[in-house]
This record gives C-alpha cells, sequence and structure tokens, in this order.
C-alpha cells in the first residue's frame, strides 16, 4: 500500500468556469508562478531517455521546489507528466503538481480503461482537472488556460520537450496565451524541429507563427 496523499479531483464544467474548479481542489487564485511542461517521450534512444529524465531531476522539479510553482501537464502516466511526476517524488517536492486531461480518456485508479486509446492518470500528481473531451488534444486549450489562470499575472513559462503533433497545438496554445515556450533542442521530433525552425531552417509551417509570435525560445 501506498502512503502518498491521494489526489484531488474534479470534474470541470465549462458553464461554471475554471476559477470555481480550482478552488474546488485547493487551487486558490493567489499570483504564482507557474511551469507547464508539454511534449513527449517517445522514439527517444536509451541515452537520450535518460538525459531527459536528468533534466526533471536535475532541474526542472528543483525548481519548480525552489519557486514553489505550480506545475501544469498533461497528468498522464506517460511520457513527460510521468517523468515530472516521478522527479517530484524522487526530490521529496511539496509543490503543486496539476494534470489536466480529457474526462472521456482519463482513466482512473481502479477503473477499466474506456477505450484503447485512454490512459492512466500519474500517481504523483497532486491535483486533476478532468475536461470536456475525448480525444487526445482537447485538453491543449484547457492546459495553457488553467496555467494562466492559476499564474494570475505571475511569472510563467512552458517548456517543450521531444512530443508530436499535439505538441505544436500546446505550443501554439500557450503563445496565444502570451506564454514564453522554451523548446529542449535535442531531444527530438516537434522539439527539434521548432529549434530548426528558430534558427532559420525549413521545416515546418507550422513553427511560422510561433516565431512571429516571439515567445518562441530554444534552449540546447
Amino acid at each position: 500500500m501506498s502512503d502518498r496523499p491521494a489526489a484531488s479531483v474534479v470534474r470541470v464544467d465549462p458553464a461554471v468556469g475554471l476559477a470555481i474548479a480550482l478552488r474546488e481542489v485547493g487551487l486558490s487564485a493567489q499570483p504564482r508562478r507557474v511551469l507547464v511542461v508539454v511534449g513527449g517521450a517517445s522514439k527517444l534512444t536509451k541515452a537520450g531517455h535518460q538525459g531527459v529524465r536528468q533534466l526533471f531531476l536535475e532541474v526542472l522539479a528543483p525548481l519548480a521546489q525552489k519557486w514553489q510553482a505550480c506545475v501544469v501537464d498533461g497528468g498522464t502516466d506517460t511520457g513527460v507528466m510521468q517523468l515530472m511526476g516521478q522527479a517530484r517524488t524522487a526530490i521529496n517536492g511539496t509543490f503543486p503538481l496539476v494534470g489536466v486531461a480529457p474526462i472521456d480518456l482519463a482513466t482512473l485508479p481502479n477503473q477499466t480503461p474506456a477505450s484503447e486509446d485512454s490512459a492512466p492518470l500519474e500517481p504523483n500528481h497532486t491535483h486533476f482537472l478532468l475536461i470536456p473531451g475525448s480525444q487526445w488534444g482537447d485538453d491543449s486549450p484547457w492546459i495553457a488556460q488553467v496555467a494562466t489562470e492559476l499564474a494570475n499575472n505571475a511569472a510563467s513559462v512552458t517548456v517543450l520537450i521531444n512530443g508530436g503533433e499535439i505538441t505544436w497545438q500546446d505550443a501554439l496554445q500557450n503563445v496565444q496565451q502570451g506564454r514564453s515556450v522554451i523548446v529542449v533542442s535535442g531531444t527530438g521530433r516537434t522539439a527539434d524541429l521548432m529549434a530548426a525552425a528558430l534558427r532559420g531552417e525549413a521545416t515546418d509551417h507550422r513553427a511560422d507563427p510561433l516565431i512571429a509570435s516571439g515567445l518562441l525560445k530554444w534552449s540546447l
């Protein structure tokens, strides 16, 4: 049996609004720093996966702990969400870790998956917001909006690692919220395409509005 405290879970009703949903899980609207994590960890080499894992253990989780920032991600037990949850536990973190996932795809503990596309919630998260949706990607605008609501005009930033098609949506939604997106170059797939575009290389037209915003940046 785990002695891990149970996470707070709420189903978000669009008619009621995010502010009320956040209060229901104990997240007040006081200004706080927010770190958004988007992307994935697929198709990484063993060394690449270890490098990304170390990024969470040695940089992202410790920074969130130092700032007592609220971390927002997709909340499932896969990819960067899993790595963030594991890193928080490994450093005995106390910062809020908020997962935002489509209600029709998120599998709660002891619940039978609704479909082959379903995914379990990551067990080290402290809060979950289950938003309306039946496809991965439906959560993209919600993740960005939750981060803005939680920050309440305090500093916030998005870190983008690896990732696939949905990661383009994640980046655009965060930029549209006026949030800087830091691309971790060298982690593969979408992150590397965005980094290449920032270097002036022709990659993918979806990078154009991101670069035009002035909010897309890259880090080695």
